[in-house]
């Protein structure tokens, strides 16, 4: 079977060869000669082609490095060849990544060994039950004896609950939210809230939002030593290196949320959501000062 793929490729490839030495005229009579017995024997082939994996690799080759494949294909569907590609994919990247032949594996008994010889003596460490195991006649390695010893469990990291919690008194969120006004002009509006409370720190009012324009209003939000420690914020693009700067300069550090995910700035965001929703801004600037202190009150 392998002989008889490899003698058809070997035959293509040659006719591929000598069709250079031909004249135009003499290779579209072939070509046309050669399509015709294609559709005589498609009309008679069996449903299932029995295909080699010579046959297939050649079309895997030409699919890679020929764009007009689909358009000249007959045999099977052009998703058939794409199939092909990704097992030969995977059987390639598979082959590379078995394991190869090393140290021989310890025997499970030794393993079981030197995990209750730890559990038993919880102080001591690799060499000295390393040292036990070769009184006992038992050959390891100590590092083969410290990868089988129990890791030391860590403490799991506080979730966002628990750090918004014990940090609640010295956490504000910033956020910004837009509000549409009678006369069809968009505002922007710059929010500092306070977490221990829930109290509105600052606000701000602009049409066009710029990083300077937020870092005066940090500045006004927390005059003097009223900073506090810790600030929340999204990864909007308007708070830059210099925004950063900033707040580090005021004792501040930053808890940034991962990307899109606006619960984890819950406090900000419900105030976003309730009041954006509800609030219809007049044009003046001090009016909407007014509308905002009615309502947060």
């Amino acid at each position: 079977m392998v002989a008889t793929t490899m003698s058809s490729l070997f035959v293509a490839l040659f006719a591929l060869v000598a069709s250079s030495f031909r004249t135009r005229a003499a290779l579209q009579a072939e070509i046309l000669a050669l399509r015709h017995q294609l559709t005589v024997f498609q009309k008679n082939a069996p449903r299932r082609l029995r295909l080699h994996r010579c046959d297939r690799l050649l079309w895997v080759v030409l699919c890679r490095f020929w764009s007009g494949w689909r358009r000249c294909l007959q045999m099977v569907q052009p998703d058939t060849v794409l199939r092909w590609h990704r097992r030969a994919f995977v059987w390639h990247w598979t082959r590379k990544s078995r394991r190869l032949p090393g140290r021989p594996e310890v025997a499970a008994n030794i393993g079981d060994l030197i995990q209750r010889m730890s559990q038993a003596n919880p102080l001591w460490g690799a060499p000295r039950i390393h040292g036990e195991l070769l009184k006992l006649g038992i050959a390891v390695a100590q590092s083969t004896v410290a990868r089988y010893l129990p890791r030391p469990r860590k403490p799991p990291s506080q979730t966002w609950r628990t750090f918004l919690t014990n940090h609640l008194a010295q956490t504000a969120a910033i956020d910004f939210f837009t509000v549409p006004t009678v006369t069809f002009r968009v505002l922007f509006v710059f929010v500092v809230l306070s977490h221990e409370r829930r109290r509105v720190v600052h606000f701000g009012v602009t049409e066009r939002p710029t990083q300077e324009w937020t870092m005066q209003q940090m500045r006004e939000a927390f005059p003097w030593d009223q900073a506090p420690r810790y600030v929340l914020r999204d990864r909007d693009a308007i708070y830059g290196s210099d925004f950063a700067a900033l707040t580090r300069n005021m004792g501040m550090e930053e808890v940034l949320t991962a990307p899109r995910s606006p619960w984890q700035n819950p406090f900000a965001e419900r105030l976003v959501g309730s009041k954006q929703g509800r609030v219809v801004a007049i044009p003046q600037v001090g009016g909407l000062h007014h509308r905002y202190q009615r309502r947060a009150a």
